[in-house]
């Protein structure tokens, strides 16, 4: 059964594997703090709907409370051990809203619903929630493993143990962006992403987190960061991974693969 891959923008992907739905990153304003969403509608109240919800990091595009207080009683929340702590908002929404919130690190795993079971991985990116408080909280990827295994690879720069971690993989959803004219440490561009691709190997590939956000008063600064990245990473996985099909949804597209 192949696995279904909806793609709301930036890092907000619907997998659905073996009738399972897990929804990573939700974020679904038109607008957050100095970004505007520039490509692609609000996606729609169904966008919500999910058995598991997985967060990497701690970054309000990632951990957005407003986007989770959207979320149904009862649905599972996974994310990095310490998000409780350093985000008390985290708590008091899990409370009113009825969410299960389950805390993991690199190596641990969650099941979800009849055969489905969410493994984190490592990320190499800041995961605090910047700029409030000092607490360090790891970021994580995951591992989606039912009828394929699909792997969310969240905000992350590049490391040497990424394939050993995620061992084989069908599916793979890869940064190749971000929402500035620029990236700093602890992310993948286009080149990059396909650069892990050749190494993690999987059936296929969707880039995600790029052409969604951008600054508010930035467009005509290096607006090629913005509308390039998907079709870039595309370009060069034909290079770098020949054997990897590589597919480039539209906002709000679901895509079957492998």
């Amino acid at each position: 059964m192949p696995v279904e891959i909806t793609w709301w923008g930036h890092a907000t992907c619907t997998v659905r594997d073996s009738g399972v739905r897990v929804l990573t990153d939700p974020l679904f304003v038109r607008r957050l703090a100095h970004l505007r969403r520039r490509r692609g509608a609000v996606p729609p109240p169904e966008a919500a709907e999910a058995e598991a919800v997985l967060v990497s990091h701690l970054h309000a595009d990632h951990l957005h409370l407003p986007s989770l207080a959207r979320l149904a009683p009862g649905t599972r929340l996974v994310v990095p051990r310490g998000a409780r702590r350093a985000v008390p908002g985290l708590g008091r929404l899990a409370r009113t809203r009825g969410l299960v919130v389950t805390e993991v690190v690199a190596g641990e795993e969650v099941r979800v619903g009849e055969g489905i079971r969410v493994r984190a991985v490592s990320a190499r990116h800041d995961g605090r929630r910047v700029p409030f408080g000092p607490q360090r909280v790891r970021a994580l990827g995951y591992v989606v493993e039912g009828a394929a295994r699909t792997y969310f690879a969240g905000d992350t720069g590049p490391f040497d143990t990424m394939a050993e971690e995620t061992g084989p993989l069908d599916v793979a959803l890869l940064p190749v962006g971000g929402w500035g004219p620029y990236l700093g440490p602890g992310h993948l561009d286009a080149e990059g992403a396909a650069r892990a691709l050749a190494r993690l190997a999987p059936s296929a590939a969707v880039p995600v987190h790029y052409g969604t956000y951008w600054p508010i008063g930035m467009d005509a600064v290096r607006p090629h960061e913005f509308h390039a990245p998907g079709e870039e990473f595309a370009r060069l996985a034909g290079v770098l991974a020949p054997k990897v099909a590589v597919r480039v949804p539209a906002h709000g597209e679901r895509v079957r693969l492998p």
